[in-house]
């Protein structure tokens, strides 16, 4: 839907399985990326049964980083560069895939014995042409780590680039806007037009913006080159996304992300073939979606 030069984008709900499923915000038929975001899932919240748990098989990625953040449960992340990390509310999974690397994402032994919530956004940023090919990189960011502040009832978080004048220690490839605001009942926010190109996703509570109301689970597509005028009718728990528009459109075919149509067809080849990487010690293997 437009209004006033914006768009507001409804999530899809897609099934992953097992009774998981997410909320797809970006990619978007009218709007396919914000500024390097080219992949937005809101996932949860779902109330995991002991003994069942996420089981998201090694699968390849190339083109792009994903960044993983929690608000409840737990994901282990295990890669074909040998990273083994556990992942909780607050902290910060960034991997570069770059010219390729393959990951599984699970849930930690402890948690699917005597089950927990999972609730969390997963994105991708595509990564600049010149950087596309970069050796694949896996950090991990402690919550206690990313800058946070708290003005007139408002909590500022941010999670990647700058914003608010902080900088986050996590490394970015471009411009980059990822913030997480909790806003109290009764409070404002101006967001300033630092960054070319800015959205809005709201994950529960009532809120205005520049007066008009965006829904809980929409995602609102700002385009202005003003500051954003952000009212919380109730308690608001939101985020911030965006940063420098991409240089140039991008091709997303399943998990990978590229310039052109030959090199996700060479990255095909390449799953095909094992020659992307193997997490140490997972052999399950997922085929290409057509085949």
């Amino acid at each position: 839907m437009n209004r006033d030069g914006q768009l507001q984008i409804e999530p899809r709900l897609h099934d992953l399985g097992d009774g998981f499923s997410v909320r797809r915000l970006l990619p978007f038929r009218q709007r396919r990326h914000v500024g390097p975001f080219v992949f937005f899932d809101h996932i949860g919240p779902v109330d995991l049964a002991p003994g069942r748990g996420m089981d998201v098989r090694p699968h390849p990625h190339i083109g792009l980083a994903t960044v993983t953040y929690l608000f409840d449960g737990a994901i282990r992340h295990r890669d074909s560069l040998g990273s083994d990390r556990v992942i909780r509310p607050g902290d910060v999974n960034w991997m570069t895939a770059g010219r390729g690397i393959v990951h599984s994402e699970r849930t930690p032994t402890l948690e699917r014995a005597a089950g927990h919530r999972l609730h969390g956004l997963q994105t991708w940023v595509a990564l600049p042409r010149e950087q596309a090919e970069v050796p694949p990189e896996f950090l991990h960011h402690e919550a206690d780590s990313l800058p946070q502040v708290e003005r007139d009832g408002v909590q500022l978080r941010v999670i990647a680039g700058s914003a608010f004048g902080m900088q986050s220690p996590v490394q970015v490839f471009a411009p980059t806007l990822y913030v997480e605001v909790r806003m109290r009942a009764g409070t404002r926010l101006s967001v300033p037009a630092e960054h070319a190109e800015r959205a809005i996703y709201v994950l529960g509570g009532e809120l205005q913006v520049d007066a008009a109301p965006l829904p809980p689970q929409r995602m609102l597509v700002v385009d202005h080159a003003a500051a954003i005028e952000l009212s919380a009718r109730s308690a608001v728990h939101l985020f911030l996304c965006g940063g420098a528009p991409l240089d140039g459109e991008r091709v997303l075919w399943w998990n990978f992300v590229a310039s052109d149509r030959a090199r996700i067809e060479r990255a095909k080849a390449d799953w095909l073939a094992q020659r992307l990487g193997q997490v140490p010690g997972e052999s399950e293997f997922i085929p290409l979606p057509e085949y």
